[in-house]
């Protein structure tokens, strides 16, 4: 894994202090007051691999994927594929994001009810002018395959399909302009269990196939240590830990990493018998308003008096494992 500097062909995406913003307001004051919804993100995706993104609800793991494609303003380092993003003028970007797609959580809501799902997946086709005349029809075809449904589905509307069918046709139009990048925001929390491994699998073949990158932001540990190679852990806008699959969930480093694991059930009754579980007292403070020094130490069960007054950067504490705690 790539520290913050340093050069290698085989990173896709290199992310450099993202930071996102919105206007807030004091509720006795009535004063603007800032939600720093990302705060300092860096990290980087190599080409066809995936790097998860973890964290409670409200770390900013959703904004982060947005505020790569300029979905929501930002300001940092953002360069995909040798191009910084940020510095991008619009006809430029509008190219480049033929590169890089987004599979939202609600697939059944992102797709239009009044078209068909030919429809649906020719529009990426028309909007990059892409297989135009008879050919559009064939990589219908093609892409339909391509995630395991039957042609006939292209006379189909939306409501007509079910949750699984539904995220593979979001699926489907995210691979129809041949990405290099797909950022999955929850792409599978809405399924069920068994639904869920299917589109994992789909997700990896794909990948195996086509070589693709992804993005694979998730609040659900098991299913991103299936399919992820590395992963950065979120809290409160920051990442506070940035690791390789094996060592992060083998021997995770920050506190709030290992409650995070302590909470996945093991399989092992044994094993989950003797375990100890980390409990986290509190809520998760205002991004308004975080914390000084550590934003964990309000929650942290290992704080010390210190926590508060240094605001810690990750650090490498080997290889392929990166922290932001100056007790690790």
């Amino acid at each position: 894994m790539e520290g913050a500097g340093g050069v290698n062909d085989d990173i896709l995406l290199s992310v450099e202090g993202l930071e996102v913003s919105f206007p807030g307001r004091d509720q006795v004051l009535g004063q603007a007051a800032p939600i720093r919804a990302v705060d300092g993100v860096s990290f980087k995706v190599k080409r066809g691999k995936t790097i998860g993104l973890v964290g409670e609800s409200g770390c900013g793991k959703s904004t982060t994927g947005f505020a790569l494609l300029r979905l929501v303003a930002g300001r940092g380092q953002v360069i995909f594929d040798g191009e910084d993003m940020m510095a991008l003028p619009p006809n430029r970007l509008r190219a480049l994001r033929r590169k890089i797609q987004l599979i939202f959580q609600d697939a059944a809501a992102s797709l239009d009810p009044r078209m068909t799902i030919g429809d649906l997946i020719s529009e990426a086709l028309d909007v990059h002018g892409l297989h135009k005349g008879a050919g559009r029809q064939d990589r219908v075809r093609e892409l339909l395959d391509l995630v395991g449904l039957p042609t006939r589905f292209a006379e189909r509307y939306p409501h007509e399909l079910s949750g699984g069918q539904a995220q593979r046709i979001a699926i489907c139009r995210a691979l129809a302009v041949e990405p290099e990048l797909i950022v999955c925001d929850e792409a599978v929390s809405a399924l069920d269990v068994s639904i869920q491994a299917q589109i994992l699998n789909l997700l990896q073949d794909l990948q195996a196939r086509l070589g693709i990158s992804y993005i694979f932001i998730s609040h659900d540990l098991a299913v991103v240590r299936h399919i992820s190679h590395d992963v950065a852990v979120m809290y409160l806008g920051r990442i506070v830990e940035l690791a390789d699959r094996d060592t992060l969930f083998n021997s995770p480093a920050h506190p709030y990493t290992k409650a995070l694991l302590s909470a996945v059930p093991v399989a092992d009754p044994d094993i989950e018998k003797a375990r100890e579980r980390i409990v986290l007292t509190g809520d998760l403070p205002s991004p308004a308003n975080p914390p000084s020094g550590c934003r964990f130490r309000t929650r942290c069960p290992v704080a010390t008096e210190r926590c508060a007054e240094v605001s810690p950067g990750l650090r490498e504490l080997a290889p392929t494992q990166y922290a932001a705690c100056i007790l690790v």
